[in-house]
């Protein structure tokens, strides 16, 4: 079993920053992959970005390329993203999520609880 717990959401305005962190119960970067993923209000949740450790990658969506930078403190067993040029429809509740690399879907994984961020005009 796996337990994630979000942090680091907030009210700032366009053009801010914001890093949050999943720190994750146990040893997940081996066998799991990992993830952001964000629902606005009304909306589908969507895939923001991942991290893989065998071997090392990362993705992203169009939407935060450039702008966003997911990464891992192995240590502490956590995950970050950091949020840079934040725009008004970057608002959402941001869940980590961990899902088996041997399964297709995130649907299928480990979710937290989720963090709201919210970015004003």
């Amino acid at each position: 079993q796996v337990q994630l717990l979000e942090s680091g959401g907030g009210l700032v305005q366009a053009g801010g920053s914001l890093k949050l962190s999943c720190a994750a119960s146990g040893r997940t970067f081996s066998s799991y992959a990992m993830g952001w993923f964000r629902r606005a209000p009304g909306k589908e949740r969507e895939f923001v970005a991942g991290i893989w450790w065998r071997p090392v990658s990362t993705d992203y969506s169009d939407s935060v390329k450039g702008r966003f930078t997911i990464s891992s403190d192995n240590a502490q067993n956590t995950v970050y993203l950091q949020m840079n040029s934040l725009k008004p429809e970057d608002t959402a509740v941001y869940y980590c999520v961990a899902k088996e690399v041997a399964v297709p879907s995130w649907e299928s994984g480990y979710w937290g609880q989720g963090t709201q961020v919210t970015v004003s005009s």
